[in-house]
């Protein structure tokens, strides 16, 4: 699997996997406009190309984790002896701090490759095998109920 370094989120939120940078990606109007309503945004700002990018989404801009991990030299906050720090502690998205909680011990264990490897197959539905965003609630392909986290 090709690691696109563009989309590897210091933070372990893995951006393959991100709703935002998925609508951009698919130029997908119908998830921009569910993504803008839920962001208080306008649609036109639905868009990403990963944390590491160049073309970040809203909050991603300012980011103090993905600021910190750069700041250091680092890829990720897998390499850092202060993880778990107040930046993860205090994110504002319960979620999202769940998910880094679980994924940066992850990353640390695999490496980045099969870490990315593993990410991307945590989302996928179980039984269709359909990819799917993190944090959907049920399969967009075959309706499968999903504990995706």
């Amino acid at each position: 699997m090709e690691v696109r370094k563009e989309l590897l989120a210091p933070c372990g939120l893995y951006c393959g996997v991100c709703s935002i940078q998925i609508a951009d990606r698919d130029d997908n109007e119908k998830l921009k406009a569910k993504l803008a309503a839920a962001y208080g945004v306008a649609v036109g700002n639905i868009r990403c190309k990963g944390c590491c990018s160049e073309e970040k989404f809203g909050y991603c801009e300012t980011c103090p984790i993905r600021e910190c991990a750069t700041g250091k030299g680092f890829e990720g906050c897998h390499q850092c002896d202060d993880w778990p720090c107040d930046f993860v502690r205090e994110f504002p998205v319960s979620v999202g701090r769940e998910v880094m909680l679980r994924s940066i011990p992850a990353w640390r264990e695999l490496g980045t490759e099969r870490w990315v490897e593993a990410e991307t197959e945590r989302y996928r539905c179980p039984s269709c095998r359909e990819p799917q965003l993190r944090g959907a609630r049920r399969c967009k392909n075959c309706g499968q109920e999903l504990a995706l986290g």
